[in-house]
């Protein structure tokens, strides 16, 4: 990975929901990162979408576009100059795709899919490349005994609506790389921990929760086991796609360390100096996925590996929702005016 910012030097990046959280901490980690890279942040600020996100990026090499990914023709003309599309755009909350009527979900993660792919198809230079940021619960779940992992060529068997629709996104990928040649890769991924995720996710969720001495709602017996990837080390897996990675190719992005939610719970409680009477367990939700467990050779061979571990680098993530109450007390406020439900995933 060493002389992949010398080689994407100058480049310019179109970022789709790059006010999110993963989005947000790539673009910081890219204008950190590879010199005199240029930045268009596409976004429709729904509401995990946080402009605070992005305090401190080069004004002179980043650009905000309000707007929906739906929206053919504006990201047709956004794509015109871009070397590298990289879509993070989608609705991403398991709980609420069950509670809710889905229609966000097919709206962001399939038709604006759809959109971007016919963009792209018409609009982009014959050079770019588009890079769609995908999950892992597009293969569904695994028994929690099971020793085997899920790779690139695992059959789909999403079993949330939320998976469901990445799926169908993933697929509506694949029929255009196959069918036109639209130069495409999907990196699926699996659960993500560091700085400025909207508090409806596990660790943020009950972190906040703690640091308020409210109880920690775990659903079920809380041994459901999930793998997990620090937010730069997923940064660093779409840089090495941008520079080695094969369009029309999948690769699956992880630390491939597995830790149950009642695991992350305790060790956050640990962290903040607070008793493990605040875990409560509560009804488990529907069709709650066992496991998740995913092979990442494919992509280490392209010379990436992770740099963080949740094990050992969980503190310095529950630390910083700890120390940046500015950043948490706006980000509550936003979610309490839009009148969303934080549940956790």
């Amino acid at each position: 990975m060493k002389d992949t910012p010398k080689r994407l030097k100058g480049k310019k990046f179109l970022i789709c929901g790059g006010s999110g959280f993963m989005g947000s901490n790539f673009i910081h980690f890219l204008m950190k990162t590879v010199p005199d890279t240029h930045v268009v942040n596409l976004d429709a600020l729904t509401y995990a979408g946080n402009p605070d996100n992005l305090l401190g990026v080069p004004p002179g090499r980043y650009r905000f576009k309000k707007g929906d990914i739906c929206d053919e023709k504006l990201v047709g003309q956004l794509m015109k100059k871009a070397d590298f599309v990289i879509n993070f755009a989608a609705e991403t909350h398991v709980d609420r795709s069950i509670h809710s009527d889905q229609n966000d979900f097919i709206h962001t993660n399939i038709l604006g899919v759809h959109s971007l792919l016919k963009a792209f198809r018409k609009a982009a230079p014959s050079a770019a490349k588009m890079i769609h940021v995908s999950t892992d619960e597009v293969w569904g779940d695994l028994p929690l005994s099971a020793k085997g992992r899920f790779s690139e060529k695992s059959p789909f068997r999403p079993n949330s609506p939320y998976a469901a629709s990445k799926a169908a996104g993933d697929l509506l990928i694949r029929s255009y790389t196959k069918t036109y040649g639209v130069p495409v890769i999907v990196c699926n991924s699996v659960n993500f921990f560091g700085p400025r995720q909207f508090p409806e996710k596990l660790i943020p969720f009950f972190t906040l929760r703690a640091m308020e001495n409210e109880p920690l709602p775990l659903y079920g017996n809380g041994k459901n086991i999930r793998e997990w990837i620090h937010v730069e080390d997923y940064a660093r897996a779409l840089l090495v796609l941008c520079n080695r990675g094969k369009t029309g190719e999948i690769y699956l992005a992880s630390s491939e360390e597995g830790v149950s939610n009642i695991s992350i719970a305790r060790r956050i409680l640990k962290i903040l100096k607070k008793p493990e009477s605040l875990i409560t367990f509560v009804a488990d939700r529907p069709g709650h996925d066992r496991k998740y467990a995913v092979n990442t050779s494919k992509l280490r061979a392209l010379g990436w590996s992770p740099r963080y571990s949740i094990t050992r680098d969980l503190s310095a993530t529950v630390n910083w929702y700890a120390q940046n109450t500015r950043w948490v007390q706006r980000v509550l406020g936003r979610e309490k005016r839009i009148n969303a439900h934080i549940r956790l995933t």
